[in-house]
């Protein structure tokens, strides 16, 4: 939020300044000075309205994306876990089927090296 700050200061500082030196350089009457001065005053009174009121709305969609974004990972963990126990629950028959076969080639292989000692 520092940088909002930051940039609130700067359009402050900004009018501020911009006012001093229209005032200091300005070859029009008191009268027409005063309206000038007041006329920007509530241009930069509404240009403020309209900044505060885009960074509420910017602060709620961001808010609204954060739920948002947080409920998409939630949904998508679930669905990630769930595949993984699926795929899981589909490989487990097999792995126990390779592993048999694998001992059973282990056992064969002992075997032959048994016979080809004794020749």
């Amino acid at each position: 939020m520092g940088k909002g700050k930051s940039l609130l200061l700067g359009f402050v500082i900004g009018g501020v300044v911009s006012a001093s030196a229209t005032l200091l350089s300005a070859p029009k009457s008191g009268e027409q000075l005063r309206h000038q001065a007041k006329s920007s005053g509530t241009r930069f009174k509404h240009t403020l309205e309209n900044l505060k009121g885009e960074g509420k709305e910017l602060t709620d969609q961001i808010a609204r994306t954060s739920k948002e974004g947080a409920t998409l990972l939630k949904d998508l963990s679930a669905d990630v876990k769930t595949s993984i126990e699926s795929w899981r629950n589909t490989i487990e028959p097999h792995q126990r089927n390779i592993q048999k076969h694998l001992q059973e080639i282990e056992k064969s292989l002992k075997e032959l090296e048994d016979k080809a000692k004794e020749e």
